[in-house]
């Protein structure tokens, strides 16, 4: 993937601006109106700067330039590919078609599949033939994503944001920074700090100058994680690595690194204990043993169980003794675990006084996205009813624990929120001025991006959980494409994905579904199942609001189903989406000026549920979650229960939002004021110094 990456295709992925090259030349006005109405029918529009700069520009640049930057718009939403549905008239179609003719329709398409299974042709695909009827033309409004005139460094600094990310990068933004380092010469575009060590690893493996990271590393953990990445493997540790055989100077470099970790090496080491004695095994300690002494000496009692006391067996009996002092004093040698133990201290603990005092002492030695995620747990702990787990590793997953938090005193808890909120002030306080400040209300909805390891590359980058309005109109349009796997012996040729809607009442009771086994159900209709896809296939949903809204649903999960159990991250493309239309008949199936987010589906699980549809408070939420499915019939509803799990999770999560990030920045270093019109810092939805989509600049610059 990395090797179809461009400098345009990043910058308009990351930050929807183009870099326009001087010229003497000059462009007719006509000339770049016409090309940006073109953008137009992909739901782009040209900002004033940029489009002024095209006029400056020769006629001859001006189209190498919209030849080079039009692929990478119709492949940001969808419009890359043909989207041809078993019913070319869907879904007026499927509206008026009758039971026997959908009936007979599948019944033959699935004969087909049969037939190609049988003889080992994934290109067997039979469908019903039926004329495409012209379609009225749409008359709808959408809004336009504005692009915009950029910099070489300004698209340079994606890197530095990149790399200052205080938290996990997603597949798609590490592919970025491989480019980088493949393509400039990023030696200057490091930050000072690099916090999140995650990154850190990924860059001492990838970087061509790996020693001048060395400093950075300062943990055995750093370097674990380091090893994983030169294995390829999961640097977030969640799921264990198979080790390559490292050559005797990689050997060398990772021993070195291990070897001026300092005095908390060996402890470091036992905590990945398994691990480390199979990387040991790689590394082969023994044979470097007067270069490396102290490695040697810490692979020794890992490999032979030489007594060594722990700090987490001390914490453990201080704990276990009840005593406060003792308990704090020894947390208070590691702020992050003291951090993260604090809820569990403070119940547990008579003396809660003395707990928060030693940890009002020590708190701003911990991480800024640590404290935030205590913050919220305190702030938000009197209404917290359920609690959602998301386990690191590359495939997103959920879990949901029903019920309350055990009790905890409110004074405790409030105390708790106002002494973390005091430090991040505080923290954020030595950080430049902001002026007369403006928040969006509507950021109330977003929640920050801690963590997009496992998040999707996608239209917009959007944080798992947030939610946004639902455009007008009423009905919502679900659509996929995916393509079969070509050339690969040890996976099935044929795909069959089934695009699912999940209806759900207000307590997540299921009450029915739109699949491939259900076409119509009540107003709403799917565009029918194709079963094979070796030039490419796709399918439609078309949810009528008003009409599961009368039959009692409160919810709707789109979901992405494997049906021949290929994992989404086998296939070689795949993405999902949704868009609103008023009149559903009218203008093209797909029309990509109406799409809202688009999706591509790459976790290595069998089941995605892309978005959660909140039909009462007309909200659509960002899922981006995979579902370990067992099922041997893998379908809506065979998954429902995983369904109603993730969508409960997603509706009911309790995280640290945007709004109240930058209420804390605006109090810290700035004057919140009521109105955009005289600030001079924006922070909105859509627009502004910074928007609720400008992930990596919000993970570098405002959670340090």
């Amino acid at each position: 993937m990395t090797d179809q990456l461009n400098h345009r295709e990043i910058y308009l992925t990351k930050s929807l601006k183009v870099i326009v090259l001087d010229d003497n030349g000059g462009c007719a006005p006509e000339t770049v109106a016409t090309l940006a109405k073109n953008f137009q029918a992909l739901g782009f529009g040209l900002s004033q700067p940029l489009f002024e700069k095209l006029t400056a520009t020769s006629k001859e640049a001006v189209l190498i330039w919209y030849e080079q930057v039009l692929p990478c718009l119709k492949t940001m939403v969808g419009a890359h590919r043909q989207f041809k549905p078993m019913y070319p008239n869907f879904p007026k179609q499927v509206m008026e078609a009758s039971e026997a003719e959908l009936y007979f329709n599948a019944m033959t398409h699935y004969y087909g599949f049969y037939l190609s299974d049988m003889l080992g042709d994934p290109n067997l695909v039979i469908l019903p033939n039926y004329e495409k009827k012209a379609r009225p033309i749409l008359e709808e409004f959408h809004e336009l994503r504005w692009i915009d005139l950029g910099t070489l460094d300004d698209f340079n600094s994606i890197f530095t944001r990149l790399v200052a990310s205080n938290g996990s990068l997603s597949e798609s933004d590490k592919e970025i920074l491989l480019w980088f380092m493949k393509n400039r010469d990023v030696d200057s575009l490091f930050p000072e700090e690099i916090p999140q060590k995650e990154t850190l690893a990924f860059l001492v493996a990838n970087t061509p100058n790996p020693e001048r990271l060395i400093p950075s590393v300062k943990t055995a953990t750093d370097v674990l994680r380091v090893a994983v990445a030169m294995s390829e493997g999961d640097v977030s540790l969640f799921e264990a690595t198979k080790y390559r055989n490292f050559t005797k100077r990689e050997r060398r470099f990772l021993l070195g690194c291990l070897e001026q970790c300092g005095s908390s090496l060996t402890e470091d080491m036992l905590r990945w204990k398994p691990r480390w004695i199979r990387l040991g095994e790689r590394l082969h300690p023994g044979d470097f043993k007067k270069r490396f002494p102290k490695a040697l000496a810490a692979f020794d009692i890992l490999r032979n169980n030489k007594p060594f006391k722990t700090f987490n067996s001390k914490a453990e009996a201080a704990i276990k003794i009840g005593s406060s002092t003792a308990t704090a004093s020894i947390l208070s040698q590691r702020p992050g675990d003291f951090t993260r133990r604090l809820d569990q201290i403070l119940r547990t603990h008579v003396d809660q006084s003395t707990i928060l005092e030693s940890f009002n002492s020590i708190a701003d030695n911990v991480s800024t996205p640590v404290l935030l995620q205590a913050w919220s747990h305190f702030q938000n702990r009197r209404g917290i009813n359920g609690r959602a787990f998301f386990p690191k590793g590359n495939a997103a997953k959920v879990q949901f624990k029903e019920g309350p938090l055990p009790e905890l005193g409110t004074d405790i808890s409030d105390e708790a929120a106002k002494i973390i909120r005091n430090v991040l002030v505080q923290r954020f306080s030595q950080l430049p001025a902001l002026g007369q400040v403006f928040i969006d209300e509507r950021l109330i909805d977003q929640f920050v991006p801690f963590s997009q390891r496992s998040a999707s590359r996608s239209l917009r980058a959007i944080t798992r959980g947030s939610s946004f309005d639902l455009p007008q109109g009423e009905t919502v349009r679900f659509f996929c494409w995916w393509k079969n796997i070509e050339n690969n012996d040890e996976e099935q040729g044929r795909v069959d994905l089934d695009l699912s809607a999940s209806l759900f009442m207000d307590n997540w009771e299921l009450i029915g579904d739109i699949s491939y086994y259900n076409l119509r159900e009540g107003q709403s209709y799917h565009s029918g199942d194709i079963t094979s896809a070796p030039s490419g296939a796709c399918e439609f949903i078309d949810i009528s609001l008003p009409s599961v809204k009368k039959m009692g649903a409160r919810y709707v999960v789109m979901s992405v189903l494997s049906f021949t159990g290929q994992s989404f991250v086998s296939l070689p493309e795949c993405f999902g989406g949704w868009m609103m239309r008023q009149k559903p008949n009218s203008g093209e199936i797909f029309d990509a000026k109406t799409v809202h987010d688009k999706i591509d589906i790459t976790a290595s699980s069998r089941s995605c549920v892309p978005v959660i549809i909140d039909i009462l408070k007309r909200k659509v939420y960002w899922a981006d979650l995979g579902l370990k499915s067992m099922n041997q019939i893998n379908n809506a509803a065979n998954n429902s229960v995983g369904f109603s799990q993730i969508g409960k999770s997603i509706v009911e999560l309790n995280k640290t939002t945007l709004y109240e990030l930058f209420e804390m920045h605006a109090e810290a270093r700035g004057e919140q004021i009521e109105s955009s019109d005289n600030a001079d810092t924006i922070f909105g939805l859509h627009e502004g110094t910074v928007t609720a989509f400008d992930t990596d600049e919000i993970m570098s610059n405002f959670l340090g």
